[in-house]
């Protein structure tokens, strides 16, 4: 393994920093210095939402890295995000966002992926534009940027805007798990009430990230363990009832706010 640091200038020796969070070269390890030649790597990482991943997993990020680079010649940041960056090696997947103002073709990255490692990305594409309106008015991708991964730093600014139609539409697939509830995996379960819970806090002018949310899903269904969701050991008959009472309260309130913005139109 390699990991690529910068000479920098100190008062007594130069050094060369590397990040702590990182994949092998432990703390006393002998190591060789020399220099890099040929395309300038991704040096770093900054972590929003968490202090850290697991080093294989950060070896993983580092693979993709290393494939983006080879395959996309320019973009103006990269976000990993998705349930890949929960504690465990048990997850649902890889979300990755390109920022760009550039058309990227991202069919030959995906395949590379699936290739090298195993893993199936989910990737799309936004311009900087597209990003701040969806985190102004859309509660899901204030989930995502919650907890992220990214080549470069976040800098913008996002007005908190509720949209009661697009809200709408996502509370309709939440709709899905009281009518497909025994066809459903627990861990599909957990995202679709979350989906909705994501969206009631979102409505009322709450933060919205995971943990945020998973304290919310306990309050609203009564639930001691959100693990007993994930793991498909939840009553049916009383967690249905909760979760039904709960559905018709959030869509009721995006009912009024479309009402109150067509008598204000």
């Amino acid at each position: 393994m390699e990991i690529i640091g910068k000479v920098s200038k100190g008062s007594k020796m130069d050094q060369i920093y590397i990040p702590k969070n990182r994949a092998g070269l432990a703390i006393g390890d002998y190591v060789v210095v020399k220099p890099l030649e040929g395309k300038k790597p991704i040096e770093k990482f900054y972590f929003y939402g968490i202090k850290g991943v697991e080093p294989i997993k950060l070896g993983i990020i580092k693979d993709i890295m290393r494939i983006i680079e080879k395959n996309i010649e320019s973009y103006g940041n990269l976000i990993v995000t998705g349930s890949f960056l929960d504690e465990g090696f048990h997850f649902n997947d890889l979300d990755l966002i390109f920022v760009a103002e550039n058309e990227i073709k991202t069919n030959i990255v995906k395949k590379e992926i699936k290739e090298k490692t195993g893993i199936q990305a989910h990737i799309l594409t936004l311009n900087n534009k597209s990003l701040v309106r969806g985190l102004e008015v859309d509660p899901l991708y204030q989930m995502m940027l919650s907890r992220c991964i990214v080549s470069n730093r976040l800098v913008f600014k996002a007005k908190h805007r509720v949209d009661y139609k697009l809200l709408d539409l996502h509370l309709l697939k939440s709709k899905t798990l009281i009518d497909n509830f025994d066809f459903l995996s627990g861990n599909e379960k957990y995202d679709l009430v979350r989906n909705m819970l994501a969206i009631w806090l979102y409505m009322n002018g709450k933060k919205v990230n995971k943990e945020i949310v998973d304290r919310e899903i306990k309050k609203s269904l009564g639930l001691n363990d959100i693990n007993k969701l994930k793991q498909n050991m939840v009553d049916k008959k009383i967690f249905l009832k909760k979760y039904k009472l709960m559905y018709d309260k959030v869509f009721a309130k995006i009912l009024r706010g479309i009402e109150s913005g067509a008598k204000q139109e």
